[in-house]
């Protein structure tokens, strides 16, 4: 399914951001939240893995059912590794990536991984 990506900081992220190894830091931010209508129409239940992909890249998150909707085609992840792993580094002059209105798509991933924030830097960086 094409959605539009919208990234921003949320308070459960924000309690927990001083513990970025921690399983609470995980289910805070390798989220992705969705309108209720486009989950039926994925067939994705909440707390399935789903796959979101831009030009800039993929990432494993966890899917959500959004408390804030109507909001068809649009997806919600919060600001941080996992976002960053689909949003352009690009400043395009301005010195601030745009981390709205990103052309993505989303397809169920069941058999695969959400990955801990150590296990992403780990394979971003390969280190």
């Amino acid at each position: 399914m094409n959605v539009t990506l919208i990234t921003g900081r949320t308070i459960k992220q924000g309690m927990v951001i001083e513990h970025k190894d921690s399983t609470m830091y995980t289910d805070a931010n390798a989220i992705c939240e969705f309108d209720p209508d486009d989950m039926k129409k994925l067939k994705v239940s909440e707390g399935d893995t789903v796959e979101v992909s831009s030009e800039d890249g993929e990432v494993y998150v966890r899917a959500v059912k959004s408390l804030q909707s109507p909001h068809k085609n649009i997806i919600f992840i919060p600001m941080g590794p996992w976002a960053n792993q689909v949003t352009s580094p690009e400043t395009n002059s301005v010195g601030m990536p745009s981390f709205k209105g990103v052309p993505a798509k989303v397809e169920l991933a069941k058999d695969r991984k959400v990955l801990t924030y150590p296990e992403l830097l780990k394979q971003s960086f390969g280190k």
